[in-house]
């Protein structure tokens, strides 16, 4: 009975706090016994493996299941919200393809032995994407093919859209079946980031650690300018008003708890409450809040472009202007469909790798080095995404009764 009651409590624990033990741990191993620490890293590897095993059936389910589930709104105020949201998701890309050109980052990966076919410019690029997008599905998920999956469950989404109500109930408990499963998996995060750290540590010093510093630092930093210049610039020029004590309200009141729930999906109830305080129309952010918490994703944007320009750099890719374009887009609608678990943008990044011929293998080391950082990453990247939800939600549902 003990034991049942610790392993629950173990389970049932804070994430985040287990991360930032695994982590300690990991430092800690790697200082005092540097051979037992390169033997965890088989700790590291087994998580990567099982990342990579959940990562392409949960692209297609639950992209389809989104799709195919999606409810019609007929309020008249909803296009621009959604245009903001999608405005300020390309933004955020956009500025993290700037800030990474700016101040390239390099991340510690085993690629001794990868040989990297590096696409010459925008043309082969895309090319790469057309030839990806048309892949059959079976072959799309071996290969861990993220932009043929994406198009096979966008596909299947929208002609399951009119099916029966059973075939779409069944589409749906599938998604919460891959997801539960994914979540398992990243329950396991504590112990695969423990062997990552100590066996990264062991191998290549503490300079590992200044490496994740600089990254963490660029991605803190891009979602703090989005939060504080270009959503206030976007409501600004949306309604004319000063933006600022809506934006402070939102990040106090929605961004705070966000930031400890790790959740846009779990926040949806405190948006809600939040939107009903500050007097809007409650027909508008009934629906604009739960949308939100699916495709208002410039935190995951960030989290996408910047640690696939690490690896970029890494390898020592050369990336034109319309090639970095070109990936803020394809960031911000790979953003759109991350998912509601904690670290689930950092699943998409293969997608994203995938048009620099970056192989999957160096993709899903790079999603475990976000896994490192996802202890502040994350749930800053929570805390931006749900609270702007609210600040463009206000932008619109209180013009008319300003207006009036």
């Amino acid at each position: 009975m003990d034991k049942n009651s610790l392993l629950n409590r173990i389970l049932s624990g804070s994430l985040v706090l287990q991360i930032a033990v695994g982590i300690a741990a990991g430092i800690a191993l790697a200082l005092i016994a540097p051979d037992a620490a390169q033997s965890s890293m088989l700790l590291g590897k087994l998580f990567v493996s099982a990342l990579k095993a959940v990562a392409p059936v949960l692209v297609l389910v639950l992209v389809a299941s989104a799709i195919a589930n999606r409810k019609v709104s007929h309020t008249s105020q909803m296009r621009p919200i959604v245009i903001m949201y999608l405005v300020g998701t390309v933004a955020a890309a956009l500025l993290a393809v700037t800030v990474s050109t700016l101040f390239p980052t390099t991340l510690a990966l085993q690629v001794t032995e990868v040989s990297q076919n590096a696409p010459q410019g925008i043309g082969e690029v895309l090319e790469t994407l057309l030839l990806k997008l048309v892949d059959n599905p079976i072959n799309a998920m071996l290969n861990a093919n993220y932009i043929g999956i994406l198009v096979w469950g966008v596909l299947l989404g929208v002609f399951l859209h009119h099916a029966a109500a059973t075939t779409k109930t069944a589409l749906h408990d599938l998604s919460d079946a891959v997801t539960k499963i994914v979540r398992f998996v990243i329950r396991l995060a504590p112990l695969g980031i423990f062997g990552l750290v100590a066996g990264n540590l062991a191998e290549g010093g503490l300079g590992v650690l200044g490496g994740y510093a600089r990254i963490l630092t660029i991605l803190l930093g891009c979602m703090i300018v989005v939060a504080l210049v270009i959503n206030p610039l976007i409501v600004g020029i949306k309604t004319g008003r000063n933006p600022y004590p809506i934006v402070f309200t939102a990040l106090r009141e929605s961004g705070m708890v966000a930031f400890f729930t790790r959740s846009s999906a779990a926040n949806i109830p405190v948006n809600l409450a939040l939107c009903e305080r500050l007097d809007l129309e409650e027909d508008t952010y009934a629906v604009s809040i739960p949308l939100g918490a699916t495709i208002n994703m410039g935190g995951a944007a960030i989290t996408i472009t910047v640690l696939t320009l690490a690896a970029v750099h890494t390898l020592g890719i050369s990336v034109d202007l319309p090639t970095a374009l070109l990936l803020s887009v394809v960031a911000a609608l790979s953003a759109c469909g991350a998912s509601g678990v904690p670290g689930g943008s950092l699943l998409l990044i293969p997608l994203a790798c995938g048009l620099f011929g970056i192989s999957n293998d160096i993709a899903m080391q790079v999603v475990a080095v976000g896994f490192v950082i996802s202890v502040l990453q994350d749930s800053a990247e929570t805390a931006l995404n749900s609270s702007t939800d609210v600040v463009f939600t206000a932008a619109v549902a209180t013009k008319k009764n300003h207006a009036s």
